[in-house]
């Protein structure tokens, strides 16, 4: 299935396209943030100094997005283009070109505490015992067979822990520091006072998973984006699909899954915001869990949803986890 006419389009557009500024944006550094979590981030840090064009808005899932001609256009105007990294956006690099933009592409995980991809190391052992154990570098995309979707060495889902989310921001004001010098003191200042809101948002996780029981703490979820919400506050998380939501379960994946929630007693199961929960609802009928609410884990939610800034998701989520689990 090729996506070529699609970029054609894209790049056939751009020109097409003028970003025409309004008064303000004239004077505001033009930041573009590839999904909705980094928008949020990028506007505490920059304040009423920067307009933000976000690509992947709320409740859009960034794994599967397609971009729009006017998503080239904002990129090709932009000042400074704030993305996650660890091929997490899988369309950047075909968008960054076909915009031909000259701003800074800032990778925000940069610095941040990276995990492996355990989905990536377990096809990676697969490669190496079909082959005998010989793989050189630049090779690793090769020989793979149909079927198998390989999203990089790292998980992406970062901003799962607080403490890379002020990763994050110092990222930002550093960009934005570097774009906008006579700016630079306001951002430091708001991504110092921040830095404190996620320095008590981390406080209020930790009480919260300390009020779960330890051996009630493995719960299930759609896709694989809680890796370091795992790492970082001592819970298990399950899911059918891998760190991708592009990669679909099997009939096996699901089968071995509802095996090990049976031998690992999971006390609760969540629908995501970003996929469809056709899936989940079935393993909880198949295994008699209750599904428990819905957790926020690649988008924010709307304006009027429960999870319309970076510190309400986190605060929802733990909030719809410690309640589920303890109601079971």
């Amino acid at each position: 299935m090729s996506r070529m006419p699609k970029l054609a389009t894209v790049v056939g557009v751009i020109t097409l396209l003028p970003f025409t500024p309004s008064l303000a944006s004239a004077e505001n550094l033009k930041v573009v943030a590839s999904f909705s979590i980094i928008a949020d981030f990028a506007r505490n840090v920059g304040g009423d100094r920067v307009d933000v064009i976000t690509l992947v808005g709320p409740n859009g899932d960034a794994h599967v997005y397609e971009p729009k001609p006017a998503d080239a256009a904002a990129v090709g105007a932009a000042d400074v283009v704030l993305v996650n990294g660890l091929q997490f956006e899988g369309f950047l690099q075909r968008l960054v070109e076909a915009s031909a933009t000259k701003a800074p592409v800032v990778e925000l995980t940069k610095g941040g505490e990276v995990l492996r991809n355990a989905e990536e190391e377990h096809h990676h052992d697969q490669d190496k015992a079909a082959e005998g154990g010989e793989r050189h570098a630049g090779e690793a995309e090769e020989g793979h067979e149909e079927g198998h979707h390989h999203h990089g060495e790292f998980d992406p889902h970062a901003w799962q822990s607080v403490h890379n989310a002020e990763v994050y921001v110092k990222n930002i004001a550093d960009a934005f520091c570097a774009a906008d010098a006579a700016g630079c003191d306001t951002y430091r200042a708001n991504a110092e006072l921040y830095g404190g809101k996620l320095e008590a948002l981390e406080e209020e996780i930790k009480a919260a998973v300390a009020e779960i029981p330890e051996e009630k703490r493995t719960i299930i979820t759609s896709h694989d984006a809680f890796g370091y919400f795992e790492h970082e506050y001592d819970m298990k998380f399950l899911a059918p699909e891998g760190i991708s939501t592009e990669s679909e379960a099997s009939a096996a994946d699901v089968a071995a899954l509802i095996k090990q929630i049976r031998q690992d007693k999971a006390s609760a199961i969540f629908v995501e915001n970003v996929t469809n929960p056709r899936l989940i609802e079935q393993i909880a009928s198949e295994t008699g869990l209750k599904v428990g609410g819905e957790l926020y884990s690649d988008a924010l939610s709307d304006r009027n949803g429960p999870a319309a800034t970076y510190l309400e998701m986190m605060r929802h989520n733990i909030t719809t986890l410690k309640g589920a689990i303890l109601a079971s």
